[in-house]
């Protein structure tokens, strides 16, 4: 597909946005399966659907695999050893071209934000996601969506205003991954890409993924775990499980399935020490109270303290920063190997909360971190492209310039 570039170069507003040309070639594509997100049984049976002999199958599939996640190959026709008249085929048959990239901004502390666009799939009109890379010095962090909207209504959370549209597929889930590797020229012997970063050094950008973006992972079960077994494959995407995170509010059911099934780290989305806040706040809490979560978290496949569950608390003024709230933490946690990331409230329009003082942040650490738990505050990062934690939602609701204006006060006056 044929791109258009535009980069705004002020460093206030620095977006690059992507607009498609070939519509009607857009279109064709949309109209076929994808290969993207099928597995390895998945992938054999669509060869044999477009008349590759059994005998073949395995070959035929692995080079296929190669093609997609070890060389990031987007088009049957650069697949050099595959024969003409199969790709030929495939092309017919199939697409594995990547989905619309909307727009592309860039944070001044280089995290960079993308909006991806979707077909519809039975919501009356194209999907769009917001997906997060933020760079630090020892690794590069993948922030992925799993739904379009969200049904949690948490109150602290941007995206929680969102209504659930539906679920991205397996082949959305991972397309995200392909297309931020694509930006950023993150696989091996491909082309820089036009408007992106050019990879000199040829390492790996993105070495850790995080299922915190729109969407709550565990209500979008099997297509997230479907995604996230390509993701970990040793002879594709290769990440190691160690280096996956998956982010839940609370699906109490869905946690020793995720242990058992995908194998990758665990992050509960915590925020309150009792369930009255936590109703409040976290609304799921309703149905699965913090006695019950916290058995869950206790029973989770595989943990150790060398595979420890991120507690996430977002640190909200006079709401759930006290000292005493953190000796609560500490005491609700004994016997979890745990890590517990404190995380400074993300100011957006309409929030009724505030982001608690950088003193009180300190001090509630400081409590954390004589208990023994490792408590890092972690920086707000993005904060300028509204691409922090709990800031995401589809373009598709995208802010008023008042509502914008509004936002840039609140991070101005929470900043001072």
């Amino acid at each position: 597909m044929a791109i258009s570039l535009d980069i705004a170069h002020k460093k206030s507003d620095p977006v690059v946005k992507i607009a498609a040309v070939d519509d009607d070639a857009v279109a064709k594509s949309e109209d076929k399966p994808s290969l993207i997100g099928l597995n390895r049984e998945d992938l054999g049976k669509a060869l044999e659907a477009v008349g590759v002999p059994p005998k073949q199958i395995r070959m035929r599939t692995n080079q296929l695999w190669h093609w997609l996640y070890v060389r990031g190959i987007s088009d049957f026709d650069k697949m050099t050893n595959v024969s003409k008249e199969l790709r030929n085929r495939l092309n017919f048959a199939y697409t594995i071209a990547r989905p619309e990239i909307v727009s592309e901004q860039v944070s001044v502390d280089g995290t960079r934000k993308w909006l991806f666009r979707f077909p519809s799939r039975g919501a009356g009109k194209p999907v769009e996601v917001e997906t997060v890379y933020i760079p630090e010095e020892d690794r590069g962090t993948l922030c992925i969506s799993s739904q379009v909207g969200c049904t949690l209504t948490c109150t602290f959370c941007h995206t929680g205003t969102q209504k659930l549209v539906r679920n991205l597929t397996a082949e959305e889930i991972l397309s995200q991954l392909l297309l931020a590797k694509d930006r950023l020229d993150d696989f091996p012997d491909a082309d820089a890409p036009e408007g992106g970063l050019e990879n000199a050094s040829n390492r790996r950008r993105i070495t850790n993924i995080v299922m915190m973006g729109m969407g709550e992972p565990l209500y979008n079960f099997e297509h997230v775990k479907k995604a996230l077994l390509i993701a970990s494959d040793g002879d594709g995407l290769s990440l190691s499980k160690r280096r996956i995170t998956l982010s839940t509010s609370g699906v109490v059911p869905m946690i020793e399935r995720t242990g058992d099934e995908i194998g990758c780290m665990l992050a509960i989305s915590l925020h309150a020490v009792h369930d009255e806040l936590r109703d409040e706040i976290v609304p799921i809490n309703r149905k699965y109270k913090l006695d019950q979560l916290l058995d869950a978290c206790r029973n989770y496949p595989g943990l150790s303290n060398a595979k420890r569950i991120t507690f996430e608390y977002v640190m909200l003024k006079g709401v759930n920063d006290s000292l005493d709230d953190a000796k609560k933490l500490v005491k609700l946690l004994q016997g979890i190997p745990a890590k517990i990331n404190l995380l400074p409230f993300n100011p957006w329009p309409g929030s009724p909360y505030e982001c608690s003082d950088w003193e009180q942040i300190e001090a509630f650490a400081d409590v954390v971190n004589r208990a023994g738990y490792a408590s890092p505050i972690r920086t707000p990062r993005g904060r300028d492209i509204f691409a922090a934690c709990g800031q995401l939602k589809s373009a598709s609701e995208r802010l008023r310039k008042t509502e914008r204006e509004a936002l840039e006060k609140a991070q101005a006056a929470g900043e001072a």
